[in-house]
């Protein structure tokens, strides 16, 4: 290689966004390491692949590093930073990271409050399936890769855009999708206008030979486009879109739907996955191949050939009419999407719901959203919350949560460990048909647990 850059060092390696760019920078022949407090799923893929991990911050594991990588969840005051200050190794964050592979590429933006994962897994996987091997670099392990990031041979890149911290403002894609805007990171935000302000600059970096592709469903998508001076095209169940979904039907395992793009008809879709949300979600999709060409049978072999990824609607435990499933959901538009999408896709309300908080500044901000998420006659419990870093908020915390639940005809209880938890799962498994463990914090742990003893 001809570039004085060789050791890249990844402070918080394991994090869903920063591994899949390690695993890109290590298949460009990259000298690749990282350091993170914990074994994950995502670390023990990247030693698998001979990157090397630290476990633990040291200023020695900076040793022999040119560039230091960090997520918006490394603080100033890490050892780490602080020691690479002290070197003179430049620091740079991941988003700005992920920007320097998209300017290698044409990139595809995948944003939204969200939908993100899905909706960039579907798009590569239908961008394989009509021969474009595209970079992936997705915000959860693809389960037709097994990995969050691949390195394609071609032109494109395909990455999930994060609007949590505004890093998705270092991007210049060609093609931005935007599945949905909602009210979220308001330690980052002022409030939804602000927001909404800041996907609108977003989407407005693509050239003018690129497109901004809008879901019609959502108000506040829809509120942006008179600001967009850029090729703008829709797509949802309204009849306005440009590609409008139509003919709904839900199959035993499936959904079926019809699309027309700009009034003409382009054929009947299939996905496997739950939620009429990812309806929209590979619509989205459809919307985004048709811009580049692609051909509607590439694109419904590619959607069918979808299988899904982890943490999303995934099952990682079953035992006779019993499935246990685990989903990242932890916003309150997430929850009552995913909780509903569950019970209509396996016929059932016995739903047993664990839920576990992400954040103390997300509960406080959305306290009230919360309440009302949950579904009357629920069975819930509630973990504590998962701080991702955050010092308590007084007043804030899953046992007031729980209090406030309870008074709506939802049965919640409030368990302090994973020891409680597994207890209570054990002794009334028997009762659900689902047990659906939500949030973005350890939880996944916890389910993968519980549903190993189902599988024994």
């Amino acid at each position: 290689m001809f570039w004085r850059i060789k050791t890249i060092h990844f402070i918080g390696i394991g994090g869903t966004g920063m591994s899949g760019i390690a695993e890109v920078l290590h298949n460009l022949k990259f000298n690749v390491q990282g350091s993170d407090l914990n074994k994950s799923i995502y670390t023990e893929r990247l030693e698998n692949l001979g990157i090397k991990v630290f476990y633990g911050h040291n200023p020695h594991n900076l040793d022999g590093a040119d560039l230091v990588v960090i997520s918006t969840a490394i603080k100033g005051d890490n050892i780490e930073v602080i020691e690479a200050k002290k070197r003179g190794i430049p620091i740079i964050r991941r988003g700005e990271m992920l920007a320097e592979l998209m300017r290698m590429k044409y990139g595809i933006a995948i944003s939204g409050t969200h939908g993100k994962t899905t909706t960039t897994a579907m798009a590569a996987s239908v961008f394989n399936e009509a021969g474009l091997d595209p970079t992936v670099i997705i915000g959860g392990i693809f389960q037709k890769l097994n990995s969050n990031a691949k390195l394609g041979n071609s032109r494109f890149l395909i990455a999930e855009a994060d609007e949590s911290d505004k890093s998705h403002l270092n991007l210049s894609p060609v093609f931005v999708v935007i599945t949905n805007i909602d009210l979220d990171h308001l330690d980052f935000y002022k409030d939804l206008d602000d927001i909404k302000e800041t996907f609108k600059a977003f989407a407005n970096k693509v050239p003018f030979f690129g497109s901004i592709i809008l879901n019609a469903d959502d108000k506040n998508c829809l509120d942006i486009i008179p600001g967009l001076n850029k090729r703008v095209v829709t797509y949802g169940f309204s009849e306005k879109a440009d590609y409008s979904i139509s003919d709904l039907e839900k199959g035993r395992g499936y959904y079926s739907f019809k699309v027309k793009e700009f009034g003409k008809s382009i054929g009947e879709f299939k996905i496997k996955v739950p939620g009429v949300f990812n309806v929209q979600n590979a619509t989205a999709v459809i919307a985004l191949a048709k811009e580049l060409r692609i051909s509607s049978k590439k694109i419904k072999a590619g959607l069918e050939a979808y299988t899904g990824t982890k943490r999303r609607c995934e099952v990682v435990g079953e035992r006779g009419k019993l499935k246990v499933i685990t989903d990242y959901a932890h916003h309150p538009v997430e929850i009552k999407s995913t909780i509903n999408a569950l019970s209509d896709f396996y016929k059932t309300d016995k739903i047993l719901v664990v839920f576990q908080p992400h954040r103390y500044t997300r509960t406080k901000a959305l306290f009230d959203d919360f309440i009302e998420c949950f579904p009357e006659k629920l069975n819930l419990i509630l973990l504590p919350i998962y701080p991702a870093g955050e010092k308590p908020i007084k007043g804030v915390s899953s046992e007031l949560l729980c209090k406030k639940i309870s008074k709506k005809e939802v049965n919640c209880s409030f368990v302090e460990d994973k020891e409680a938890l597994l207890n209570v799962l054990d002794k009334d498994k028997d009762k659900y048909d689902l047990i659906v463990f939500l949030g973005a914090g350890y939880i996944d742990n916890y389910a993968r647990e519980f549903g190993r003893t189902i599988n024994e």
